[in-house]
């Protein structure tokens, strides 16, 4: 996705992204706004750093009538840890777009990424607040989309649709991410807007299990930002009655495809990232001890370090699920990469051949690394990426 093409329009939402000079490169697109056309409701995810971000912690304490009219966003600079000055700042910010758009202050739900431990400078608001509320419209979500945007690659976007009653509902997810990438509540910014009826408390209940399903299975780091957020609004005037029972279940299901697309978007374009593996666990006692260690097979920097060398090394995926703290009988383990089997009951499986025919799978953009550790029902996966020379290149020369 780019900025040029533009996003199908949803019911009750302007967007919009421009540049402000917060980022230091001229004419960057660095602030953006999501604005409805009344109060709707609105429901989020935050970070469990306990180092939060100014905007963190206003949005939250926003959010506790979970109803909104506008999300304000930067990227260049995060505004955290930076105390009484840096909540001032997040204050004044979103008062100056409630004044443009004509809302209260506390209708306005803050979001910044960027460097940590930097005051949000006020002025390239006030100086561009008026040409941000004249850029919203319907299809700007391409505009916004790469607004936020920090070390992506690019915009990541992803659309859905579903019918229930004879209505279609449409929804549209938008986000960024590429490193401080684990999962804990949310996982870097992302913001998914519907005009689908439902009320404030059956939003959180859909977007909190869309994100345990989606954002809360990926890893690229193992390091959560200070100012991870979802945000999720919803107009309603596609028409019909607040969704619940099946219709909020329908509602679900398209939470989950969007917010799984811009997820499985954010473990690509992990900082330096060639490849990107789901990690599935099969034959568990549970669900719950499946995803214990899938989620530490995919955070193991010795199998992400494998991953990038293209290393069929099934003793390190096999010694990261041993530490995961759950039983499991090595005599009767598997391990796949891809359709090729490398260890079974007890025995390496790598000859010439088998591990030619390894290699030429982890050489692909994308696969799946399958752990089979008993007969059990439970089952789970993980995405992860890998991790070489570039992501420390990358974050060495961050601030600089």
């Amino acid at each position: 996705m780019t900025r040029d093409r533009a996003l199908a329009p949803v019911a009750g939402f302007r967007f919009a992204g421009i540049a402000s000079g917060i980022k230091k490169k001229a004419g960057a697109l660095d602030l953006g706004a999501i604005v409805a056309d009344s109060p709707v409701p609105t429901a989020a995810v935050f970070t469990k750093n306990r180092v939060k971000a100014a905007p963190v912690v206003l949005a939250a304490g926003r959010l506790r009538s979970l109803t909104a009219r506008a999300v304000l966003v930067n990227s260049g600079n995060a505004n955290a840890a930076t105390g009484a000055a840096g909540m001032t700042a997040a204050e004044k910010t979103t008062a100056l777009l409630a004044e443009a758009i004509g809302c209260e202050p506390d209708d306005v739900i803050p979001c910044s990424t960027g460097v940590i431990g930097h005051v949000l400078p006020v002025e390239p608001f006030s100086r561009s607040m008026a040409d941000l509320a004249g850029a919203l419209r319907p299809d700007g979500g391409g505009d916004f989309a790469t607004a936020i945007l920090t070390t992506d690659k690019g915009p990541k976007v992803a659309e859905a649709s579903f019918e229930f009653g004879d209505i279609t509902y449409r929804v549209l997810a938008m986000g960024k991410g590429a490193g401080m990438i684990h999962p804990d509540m949310a996982t870097t910014l992302a913001f998914v807007v519907t005009d689908a009826p439902v009320e404030g408390n059956a939003l959180r209940a859909v977007l909190q299990s869309a994100t345990d399903a989606t954002f809360n299975r990926i890893t690229v780091d193992g390091d959560t930002s200070t100012n991870d957020a979802i945000i999720a609004m919803a107009s309603g005037l596609a028409g019909g009655k607040p969704l619940t029972g099946p219709g909020e279940r329908a509602l679900l299901g398209a939470f989950t495809e969007v917010l799984d697309t811009i997820a499985q978007a954010i473990v690509a374009d992990g900082e330096g990232a060639e490849h990107v593996a789901r990690i599935r666990t099969e034959g568990l006692r549970d669900s719950k001890s499946a995803l214990e260690i899938a989620r530490t097979v995919a955070t193991s920097l010795l199998v992400k370090t494998a991953m990038h060398g293209k290393d069929p090394n099934w003793g390190r995926l096999l010694a990261a699920a041993g530490r995961a703290g759950v039983a499991f009988e090595i005599e009767k383990a598997q391990v796949w990469l891809g359709d090729v089997c490398i260890f079974r009951d007890g025995e390496s499986l790598l000859s010439d051949e088998t591990e030619a025919a390894a290699s030429r799978v982890m050489a692909q953009p994308r696969y799946e690394i399958r752990l089979v550790l008993g007969s059990g029902e439970g089952q789970a996966h993980y995405d992860t990426c890998d991790l070489g020379h570039s992501y420390v290149t990358l974050n060495a020369d961050y601030r600089t």
